[in-house]
């Protein structure tokens, strides 16, 4: 079995270096007008991240390889907007390269594992490890995909908690007499956290040129989060109206602390339906249990 792993990995080394050879590798639109143009005017080398060797080297292969899996597995629009409600620069590209090597690195884990396991055991099933391969492969890749969705659910979650509060300041601020930017730049330095870095974004990007109207739509645009979103369009709404902007702020703080008052009262709907579930199928089968196990001994000795 070893020797056959070896083997196999020698081939597939080999197939990867043929393939990627100049004779077979197709050549790039970009590869092609280079030459034609001023040095410096296209970009060849990918972009610098932590797989920037990997596509440096296998980049061709690997290109094929995220093409395919993206057409497999689908859901690049899904992707994007995850990646972008994260605040991550990453690509779809990259994050389909990420999906690949979890995958590989579940494929030889599992299979691994299951070779091992035989040789423990005495008897080594191929077959067996193939389909724990091929099942680790696929776990790597949809649990990458989960654990983007668990992380965009998380910060989600951070950023409703924080979002009454920074609503609140930001009210306070401009009926204070702030400008709006003032306003922004004030609640960004006196909270923390992920609501409070998005708001700094957007107020940076104001500072390097960009209107803050613009600023603030493409933020409510990136955003995943609603709530938050229906804040911005509010304040864009109310700054390029020229509506009062403390009243529509005041207003919309007013809704974000309802909504978390409802959002509360969710929580706590759920909470005691999860609390009656130890109570129905542990607390009270032990009780009946407790009450009637000494009656029917007591019955069955008396019909003895």
């Amino acid at each position: 079995m070893i020797g056959a792993l070896l083997g196999l990995l020698f081939a597939g080394g080999l197939l990867v270096s043929i393939a990627a050879a100049p004779p077979l590798r197709p050549v790039r639109l970009v590869d092609r007008l280079a030459p034609y143009l001023g040095e410096g005017t296209i970009e060849t080398d990918p972009a610098p991240g932590p797989f920037s060797a990997l596509r440096r080297i296998f980049g061709p292969t690997l290109r094929e390889v995220t093409g395919l899996l993206d057409r497999v597995v689908g859901g690049s629009a899904s992707v994007r907007r995850r990646l972008s409600g994260l605040g991550s620069e990453a690509t779809v590209e990259e994050f389909r390269l990420e999906q690949i090597v979890c995958g590989a690195v579940g494929m030889l884990a599992t299979g691994l594992a299951v070779l091992f396991g035989g040789l423990v055991l005495g008897r080594v099933q191929p077959a067996l490890a193939v389909a724990a391969a091929l099942f680790g492969a696929v776990a790597g890749v949809l649990g990458r995909d989960w654990y983007l969705s668990r992380s965009l659910a998380r910060r989600e979650r951070t950023m409703l908690a924080e979002f009454p509060v920074v609503a609140d300041l930001l009210a306070l601020a401009v009926v204070a007499g702030e400008a709006p930017p003032d306003a922004l730049r004030r609640v960004c330095r006196l909270t923390g956290g992920e609501l409070a870095r998005e708001l700094g974004s957007a107020l940076a990007r104001a500072q390097s040129g960009t209107p803050l109207v613009t600023a603030l739509s493409e933020l409510a645009d990136h955003t995943t989060l609603e709530p938050f979103a229906r804040f911005l369009q509010g304040m864009v709404v109310a700054l390029e109206r020229g509506t009062p902007l403390a009243g529509v702020l005041r207003a919309q703080a007013a809704d974000v602390r309802e909504m978390s008052k409802r959002e509360l009262l969710e929580a706590g709907g759920r909470s005691e339906i999860t609390m009656l579930l130890p109570v129905v199928f542990l607390i009270l089968p032990v009780t009946v249990i407790f009450a009637l196990y000494p009656g029917l001994v007591t019955l069955t000795s008396i019909a003895r």
